[in-house]
């Protein structure tokens, strides 16, 4: 029963890794569409980007770790 739980909570943990992905993406798109509007804003919009696929690209290893983590315990 234990490591049937530990196999389940690792593969949530490993569904996590998706949301980075689609959170960069969706931000990245969103900056696309910034910068057509407004060329002159490109650096910032830029840097924000950057900064926040970070975030959420971080958010996505940690998961990975998570999932690595609980899958070693098995």
């Amino acid at each position: 029963m234990g490591t049937t739980l530990i196999a389940i909570g690792a593969g949530l943990a490993a569904l996590g890794c998706f949301g980075g992905g689609i959170g960069t993406g969706i931000a990245a798109s969103k900056a696309v569409e910034g910068v057509s509007r407004q060329p002159e804003a490109s650096g910032k919009i830029l840097s924000t980007l950057v900064v926040g696929a970070a975030f959420s690209e971080f958010t996505a290893i940690l998961c990975f770790i998570v999932a690595f983590m609980l899958y070693g315990k098995i």
